[in-house]
């Protein structure tokens, strides 16, 4: 799926700031999940390939937590606690992005698509 904005390099951090990275990517679309952490956390998600990502600072910083299948890996910052990012669990070779970490990102008219979670075997 290709999206309706050029593929660009975008910038995001945790509060603090002691977490920031660079994701490429054109929005092709945004996602929620229903899952019993996503649906806490209440993040937008874009869905960027591990090559498209970089972790710039904060690697020492960064809480994981997984549950469940233990296949997911969510990170959070450790000192601000915000989820920048978690490794994902049906393709570990994406990462989903919280939309909410970019710099100066507005997900208008970019298409949402709710993704099913809580019934994931």
């Amino acid at each position: 799926m290709k999206g309706t904005r050029p593929i660009e390099r975008h910038l995001g951090s945790c509060h603090c700031g002691a977490v920031q990275f660079a994701i490429k990517t054109d929005f092709p679309e945004l996602t929620t999940c229903d899952c019993s952490i996503c649906i806490r956390k209440n993040a937008l998600m874009v869905k960027v390939h591990e090559s498209d990502f970089e972790l710039l600072t904060g690697t020492q910083a960064l809480n994981e937590y997984q549950f469940h299948t233990h296949t997911a890996r969510h990170f959070f910052c450790g000192t601000c606690g915000i989820y920048p990012f978690h490794r994902k669990r049906v393709t570990p070779d994406f990462i989903g992005i919280n939309v909410y970490c970019l710099d100066d990102f507005d997900p208008a008219g970019i298409p949402v698509r709710v993704t099913i979670g809580k019934d994931m075997d």
